[in-house]
């Protein structure tokens, strides 16, 4: 606006991104991200009391969750008019520190960006099986060379391979379904009204889909009208990189939150399925997918949604209080 001084313009658009980011996919919506606006910088802290530490004990998830909501902030500075540097940060002694933008400079608002934070609050996880209308090709080449953009790769699966996904996708949910732990913790984020995290019962299927690669056992049935769709038409996409280390889990968010936006401008829903990835043995597998020549950090689901009914309200979110700290430029002005 125009009577703020130059660096209140700056802090200003500092924390309404980090707050946009707030928009951003979590693994079970935790929202495990924590942001720090200073007077000439933003910082992108992991919270470890929202990791999964059943699931998630090698913090592969939390890490992703966390570059989804990297990317969301790069995407909302952008469309203000704000160049930057994206410092991604591996510190011992400061291990909860993941990144930091900085280097901030005027320039000129990025149309594309603009459109893309539309988006940002319009998406959503649709988990009800998709319509009988294929994804468009050219949508799903778009979708793939998003995620290229950011530093991860995403396979699409042949049908040979979506039935090995489907075998994998079904002992991930026998283990897990054994596991005390991981049914407590899955309990737990499915139980928590009022919160402004975790998965309500609005948003999780009243029963099973019938379909070729099975969803998430969630534990409790929801409320969300399943239908009598199928998978058939859906396209399945292995979220795939290099490295196995936490800067590649981080650019995997960043190219999940990416391919996830392009499909929602596109009119593509999407949905990511975590738990193949969870158990070690099953992602070993998704590896033999690969031919042994990469790391799976996740599995994506690509479909039209059934037009004919209405599809599930958004997640609750924490308030930006609890996620955005600008205490450094409160105390800095003064």
């Amino acid at each position: 606006m125009s009577h703020e001084t130059p660096d209140r313009a700056l802090t200003t658009a500092l924390a309404e991104a980090a707050a946009m980011a707030g928009h951003a996919p979590s693994v079970h919506n935790t929202q495990p991200w924590r942001w720090r606006v200073l007077p000439d910088a933003l910082e992108l802290h992991v919270v470890r009391e929202r990791q999964l530490s059943a699931a998630d004990p090698e913090g592969r998830l939390v890490t992703l969750s966390c570059g989804a909501a990297l990317h969301h902030a790069r995407v909302a500075l952008a469309a203000e008019g704000w160049a930057f540097v994206v410092e991604r940060i591996s510190d011992p002694g400061d291990p909860e520190l993941l990144a930091r933008l900085t280097g901030l400079k005027r320039a000129e608002a990025d149309p594309d960006a603009m459109h893309t934070v539309q988006c940002m609050q319009v998406r959503h996880t649709d988990r009800r099986p998709v319509s009988d209308e294929p994804v468009p090709t050219p949508a799903v080449d778009d979708i793939t060379k998003a995620a290229a953009a950011e530093g991860a790769r995403l396979q699409i699966l042949n049908a040979d391979q979506v039935m090995d996904l489907a075998a994998a996708a079904s002992r991930a949910g026998s283990v897990e379904a054994e596991d005390p732990q991981l049914r407590e913790e899955l309990a737990y984020w499915t139980s928590r009204p009022g919160t402004g995290t975790g998965l309500p019962p609005e948003v999780l299927p009243e029963q099973a889909p019938q379909t070729t690669v099975p969803g998430r056992d969630f534990g409790r049935p929801g409320i969300l009208p399943v239908g009598q769709g199928h998978d058939r038409t859906a396209v399945y996409g292995l979220l795939f990189g290099d490295e196995d280390e936490r800067d590649s889990w981080l650019r995997a968010g960043e190219a999940l939150s990416a391919a996830w936006l392009t499909a929602t401008r596109l009119g593509v829903s999407m949905v990511p399925l975590s738990g193949v990835v969870e158990v070690e043995g099953t992602r070993q597998s998704l590896r033999q997918v690969l031919t042994g020549m990469g790391y799976p950090y996740l599995v994506l689901r690509m479909g039209l949604a059934d037009p004919a009914h209405a599809g599930p309200p958004h997640t609750p979110r924490l308030p930006t209080e609890q996620v955005v700290d600008t205490s450094a430029v409160r105390s800095a002005g003064g």
